[in-house]
């Protein structure tokens, strides 16, 4: 005999668990079932195990999609403020880190146990390290096998996330279901990845891993003003992580180092001041000293600052502030924090999440072709596309 629910949703990660709920306040009957051991284990780990939980600025401008628009209901349905006001609920402590990102200040497991409680108060039934073997669809029911039994629902919510990470068990499974119900795909890729470089690029740049610094990093007419990191295998940090959503192989993205100060300018007033120092001393002044040493050597430019002429400043300045750079690709889905691509949008309602062509069938979170920026942007996704979906399932 098959165990009977209104909603059935596969993926106990933010997105599922958010539509559980929510639908468990509309009084439907929830079960939601994870392979893992525990539930919202990207939660647990994000953010340096504090959950940078949303973006204060959140809007669709901040979304990578086919269809840059679809986004725009659900995120304007659920906002940030309206997740922060179940945080405060849970009398959860936050605070604002810089652009908007907003963390707790104590564990990101606060956020897993406010979930938890969540749906505890509707009556969901969680069911985790649970194996799904067979998804079925006939007489305007889902049948699902699992490992624990045959499940017929309703609505089927698929919220399994995407290849992002798969030492935590992320599978496409999403896709296979979306393929098999024939709702198409857009090509998936990783997002928000560090960069790698190709050898004769990593031999040049090796002196300078684990340097830091300040950076805007563009793409075309897309930049991030973050900081960069220098590794052993290419460039990172969130300025990379950003761009790295835009980036396709075989493009060069610009670096402008220390972008908020005027190089030349300070320079010449180094020159003016103290015109026997070198310019790699002058430029320590300004950038990491492993840096300042590197682009001396690059320019060619050696001697005191006194015997530079204001283009040889400006061909130095140049070295710091024009870095034209082709990555060989990147670390890829191990190291990625979400999947690029996904579930095709024009599938989808965008008011219900639901697939246009299967009743009852919905698709929510990072298997969607919906990708946020970095800073709190895809969890405030996973909320509000959660939360559509819950609305209706």
């Amino acid at each position: 005999m098959a165990e009977k629910c209104d909603v059935l949703i596969l993926g106990a990660g933010a997105a599922g668990m958010m539509c559980a709920i929510r639908a468990g306040q509309r009084g439907r009957s929830v079960i939601i079932l994870d392979h893992a051991k525990a539930p919202g284990e990207k939660i647990r780990i994000s953010g340096g195990g504090r959950c940078n939980f949303t973006n204060i600025h959140a809007g669709p401008k901040n979304y990578l999609s086919a269809n840059p628009h679809f986004a725009k209901s659900a995120l304007a349905r659920y906002t940030p403020r309206d997740f922060i006001a179940l945080v405060e609920k849970h009398r959860i402590a936050w605070h604002e880190k810089t652009l908007g990102q907003l963390f707790c200040d104590d564990s990101a497991k606060d956020i897993i146990r406010m979930l938890l409680g969540e749906m505890q108060a509707v009556n969901v039934k969680l069911r985790l390290e649970t194996a799904i073997s067979d998804v079925a669809h006939d007489g305007g029911r889902f049948r699902v096998t699992t490992s624990g039994g045959l499940i017929e629902a309703e609505s089927l919510v698929v919220a399994t996330g995407a290849k992002s990470i798969p030492k935590m068990g992320a599978t496409g499974f999403a896709y296979q279901i979306a393929e098999q119900f024939g709702l198409s795909l857009i090509e998936t890729r990783p997002g928000l990845v560090p960069l790698t470089l190709d050898p004769a690029a990593l031999e040049r740049l090796s002196p300078l891993a684990g340097v830091a610094v300040p950076a805007e990093v563009s793409h075309g007419k897309t930049a991030f003003n973050e900081a960069l990191l220098f590794t052993h295998r290419g460039l990172s940090g969130p300025s990379i992580l950003q761009i790295s959503s835009y980036w396709r192989e075989g493009d060069v993205i610009r670096l402008k180092l220390e972008p908020a100060r005027d190089i030349l300018a300070l320079l010449k007033e180094a020159k003016q001041k103290n015109g026997r120092q070198s310019a790699q001393t002058a430029l320590a002044e300004i950038l990491p000293k492993r840096l300042a040493q590197h682009v001396v050597e690059k320019s060619g430019l050696t001697g005191n600052l006194a015997d530079m002429s204001d283009k040889a400043l400006a061909t130095l300045a140049n070295e710091v502030q024009d870095w034209q750079i082709k990555p060989a690709g990147s670390e890829g889905y191990r190291t990625a924090e979400v999947t690029l691509g996904g579930v095709d949008t024009t599938g989808l309602d965008s008011r219900s999440m639901a697939a246009k062509s299967v009743a009852g069938l919905y698709f929510i979170g990072e298997c969607v072709d919906v990708t946020g920026w970095l800073g709190g942007y895809n969890f405030q996704w996973a909320w509000a596309s959660g939360q559509a979906a819950g609305e209706f399932a």
